[in-house]
C-alpha cells in the first residue's frame, strides 16, 4: 500500500457557500505535485448543503473523502478527528473559505526538511515578516486581537503572536501526539495544540501567509470570549496534567 505523502484537513460548518471553490482551488494545486496526497473535509453537523456539495465533488476530485461528524462539537474537535484520521506523513488543516491559499505549503517545505516538526502560518508582522491580511480587521476587533494575543503568549504560548492562524502542518508523529491529548473543542484548540507542542518538545517554525478576510467569518464576540476562558481552561489542565504529560 503506497504511503499518503500530504493530508488536507478541511474543517467545514454550513460552508455550502464557499466549501466547492476551495475544493477546486485544492485540485489545481495538488494535481500538479509530484507527491500523493488526500483531501478530507470534515463536516460539524453542517445543516445546509455542505455535505451534499462534498459527496458530488468527490466524483470530480481525486482522493476526496468527508467525514459527517454529528452533532455540532467545534473546530477543535473535527479538526482532531481529521488529524487522527488522516494517514499522510504531512498533515495541514486549512479554513474552508481557502482565506490561505494552499501555495503557502511551498514555503513549508524547507523548514521541515531542515528538522522540524510543525510549521504554522502567521498573518502578524510580529511574528514574521511578510505577513499581511488583504483586507484589514475593524480597529475595535484588531486592538481586542492584540489584547487577546498578549494574554495567550503570558499565559500558554510564549513568542508567537498569530496563535489562531487556521493554516498549520504537523508532521504524523507529532500530529498524534499531540491532538491524541486534546481536549478543547471549540476555538481555543490552536492555542491548546501549540502549548502542547511545546511541552512535548516538538521544533515550530512560522511562515508569512497573506489571508484574505472572510466577509462571513464565524468568530462573534462571544467566540473571542469563551476563547480566553478556554485559554485559562488550558493553563489548568497543563497545571493539573490533565493532558497526560508527566510520566
Amino acid at each position: 500500500m503506497e504511503k499518503i505523502y500530504l493530508s488536507i484537513i478541511i474543517p467545514a460548518y454550513n460552508e455550502e457557500k464557499s466549501i466547492g471553490n476551495t475544493l477546486l482551488a485544492i485540485d489545481y494545486y495538488l494535481s500538479k505535485q509530484n507527491y500523493s496526497y488526500e483531501i478530507m473535509v470534515v463536516s460539524d453537523g453542517s445543516k445546509d448543503k455542505t455535505t451534499k456539495i462534498v459527496k458530488n465533488f468527490a466524483n470530480l476530485i481525486q482522493n476526496l473523502k468527508l467525514i459527517d461528524s454529528q452533532p455540532n462539537h467545534g473546530k477543535g474537535y473535527v479538526v482532531r478527528l481529521g488529524m487522527l484520521e488522516a494517514k499522510g506523513q504531512y498533515r495541514l488543516f486549512m479554513d474552508a473559505d481557502n482565506s490561505t491559499s494552499l501555495k503557502h505549503l511551498e514555503k513549508m517545505w524547507p523548514y521541515f526538511k531542515e528538522g522540524y516538526q510543525i510549521v504554522i502560518g502567521s498573518r502578524d508582522k510580529k511574528d514574521v515578516k511578510g505577513a499581511r491580511q488583504a483586507v484589514p480587521q475593524p480597529f475595535l476587533k484588531r486592538q481586542l486581537g492584540n489584547l487577546g494575543n498578549l494574554l495567550i503568549q503570558i499565559v500558554a504560548v510564549s513568542g508567537i503572536w498569530d496563535t489562531q492562524c487556521g493554516f498549520k502542518t504537523f508532521t504524523a508523529k507529532a500530529a498524534k501526539d499531540i491532538f491524541s491529548r486534546c481536549l478543547i473543542n471549540r476555538w481555543g484548540f490552536d492555542i491548546e495544540a501549540l502549548a502542547l507542542a511545546r511541552r512535548l518538545d516538538y521544533k515550530i517554525a512560522i511562515i508569512p501567509v497573506n489571508w484574505i478576510n472572510n466577509p462571513d467569518s464565524r468568530v462573534s464576540w462571544k467566540g473571542y470570549l469563551r476563547t480566553f476562558v478556554e485559554l485559562f481552561k488550558i493553563k489548568w489542565n497543563l497545571m493539573t496534567d490533565k493532558y497526560k504529560l508527566k510520566h
